[in-house]
């Protein structure tokens, strides 16, 4: 073997070295406590809350949640799915005037098949799907979080102790609607371990097909019971 060939084999082994090196150091980095803040922003702080402020243990929890689902890759939705979820979400909108409790469950039901849809975890396997799109939605997976509580509390599990109210399933289901706008729309680039949001938008599709906003309001009239 000539000089020349030792040379180039011996170029590339240390290439390649190196880029491992740097691969392995930027995914320490990725799962370091600052990286993990920086991924799921709220999420961390929730995570360290449900740990008792023991902040190893939940950057152990999310180190876990990433290994296991960060290579996950989301499916884009055909225009016929989308525009059957939009009318979904439209219409448990609506429902929610006469009956806010059905139109939570709905809600509920629909994140599940919508980022069941997109290749997620199955929603029959809630906390696994959970676990998913807090690594790739992190600053909207709360919402779902909540309309899925609501959706199967008890009498207990309202806030005051009581039964869930009509205010309090209202709020669930506007910031579940930012992870429906997340999921519905096109796969983007995400940053931080979700794409960037403007927040909640209300909106149906008028006459001429344009999406025309719907104030959370419900059109002036309100929901029973509030």
């Amino acid at each position: 073997m000539s000089t020349s060939v030792i040379i180039l084999v011996v170029v590339v082994a240390v290439v390649a070295v190196l880029g491992a090196a740097v691969l392995a150091l930027r995914a320490r980095g990725a799962q370091s406590g600052q990286g993990l803040k920086r991924r799921f922003g709220p999420e961390y702080e929730r995570a360290v809350a449900r740990h008792d402020g023991d902040a190893k243990a939940a950057e152990r929890e999310l180190a876990q949640r990433v290994e296991r689902h960060g290579g996950l890759r989301e499916r884009e939705l055909e225009p016929e799915e989308a525009q059957r979820f939009e009318s979904r979400w439209t219409a448990a909108q609506e429902h929610f005037v006469d009956s806010p409790k059905e139109a939570v469950d709905e809600a509920d039901r629909l994140l599940a098949d919508l980022a069941q849809a997109r290749g997620f975890p199955d929603g029959a396997q809630y906390e696994e799907q959970l676990s998913a799109l807090s690594v790739h939605h992190a600053r909207h997976v709360q919402g779902y979080r909540h309309v899925h509580r609501l959706a199967h509390a008890s009498v207990s599990d309202g806030r005051d102790g009581g039964r869930p109210g009509t205010e309090e399933m209202r709020e669930a289901m506007i910031e579940a609607r930012s992870l429906f706008e997340d999921l519905s729309g096109p796969v983007e680039r995400q940053r931080g371990g979700s794409r960037e949001s403007h927040g909640p938008r209300e909106f149906r599709k008028g006459s001429d097909g344009h999406r025309g906003h719907l104030p959370w309001a419900f059109t002036g009239r309100h929901a029973k019971g509030s």
